[in-house]
């Protein structure tokens, strides 16, 4: 039976990561110093993610896939994904610096990694310090100025540096040059990959005693030289029980939605699943057209939520004020 769905996060330990969004879980592991990213719905093979509601409990999404097919993703997704979930929503908690890196497209990383490429989008949240990003060159590169600029540490010099603050969007197409800085939290959409190609690491020592290894001549091949690419960081102003259009693109769309009040959601037009992330207080989310115990789930900041692409009518309760992040696919 389908119903609405949520998993147990999976969590991994950084060196750059913090408490903050350590403190949403209760599976921390008791070895972990801090907590960098929380993978919320996720069909990487090694780290998938687990359903814990309703009479599916204990299943992970591959499992779902495999036995519901297009009834859980669509019929559009199902004939171009098949059994692969073709997202990946995580969140993330930099208190340090993130390496200076690169993805590459669907092209390039399916021919050299068997793997989607990576295109992605941040949605910022509430943080501490001076939140910020890099997001593309401040200039023409070529490959002999960017390995003069890595041996004297001076690469971040030739990036857009951007001043951040909770409800903006960067949104990070593959081949762009990018990095997370320290006291930045942000929610994340991305393909379903886990290729990432550093360039640059501060010459930061990892949890082995050795310094983390870069991928200097992939990043080379896959990145925008270039000043001007398809990158953005935008501010949209959140519209009050109503959807805001952040990112509508190849591999997503996204919404916001800010709540005070219940609203129903009416999926019949689309033909993909939907999947919600809270990224602010807290709501039950409803299934009217199921009609069992499993019908509804509680969704609080740092869940996520999958809604089958079968189910039509969904009503999402807040408790007092919440936001969440719609995401669908549009094939």
């Amino acid at each position: 039976m389908l119903y609405p769905f949520k998993f147990r996060a999976q969590l991994f330990h950084k060196i750059w990561g913090g408490q903050t969004i350590a403190r949403w879980y209760d599976h921390v592991p008791s070895d972990y110093e801090n907590v960098g990213e929380a993978w919320v719905m996720s069909d990487v093979e090694k780290y998938p993610t687990e359903v814990i509601n309703g009479s599916h409990e204990g299943d992970t999404l591959q499992d779902l896939l495999e036995v519901y097919m297009d009834e859980l993703v669509g019929e559009k997704v199902y004939d171009v994904f098949g059994n692969h979930f073709p997202l990946l929503l995580k969140f993330i908690d930099a208190t340090d610096d993130l390496s200076i890196q690169v993805h590459p497209d669907d092209d390039y990383a399916l021919e050299n990694e068997e793997s989607l490429g990576k295109t992605e989008m941040w949605y910022v949240l509430p943080s501490q310090g001076e939140a910020s990003i890099y997001l593309g060159w401040n200039q023409q590169m070529t490959p002999s100025l960017i390995h003069a600029a890595i041996s004297d540490g001076s690469l971040a010099r030739y990036l857009c540096d951007y001043r951040v603050r909770a409800g903006d969007v960067a949104y990070i197409p593959a081949g762009t040059v990018h990095a997370m800085r320290r006291d930045t939290i942000v929610a994340e959409i991305q393909e379903n990959s886990d290729i990432t190609y550093r360039l640059y690491d501060y010459n930061r020592v990892g949890n082995d005693g050795k310094m983390r290894p870069l991928k200097l001549d992939k990043a080379l091949e896959v990145m925008d030289f270039a000043p001007d690419n398809k990158a953005s960081l935008l501010h949209p102003e959140p519209l009050l029980n109503g959807a805001v259009n952040l990112q509508k693109t190849p591999y997503f769309t996204s919404n916001l939605l800010t709540l005070n009040r219940a609203v129903q959601r009416d999926y019949a037009p689309l033909d993909s699943f939907v999947a919600y992330m809270c990224v602010e207080g807290a709501c039950a989310v409803k299934a009217l057209d199921v009609e069992s115990d499993d019908s509804a789930v509680m969704l609080r900041v740092g869940e996520a939520v999958l809604i089958p692409a079968i189910l039509n009518d969904i009503i999402i309760e807040p408790q007092g004020q919440c936001q969440l992040l719609e995401i669908y696919m549009e094939i």
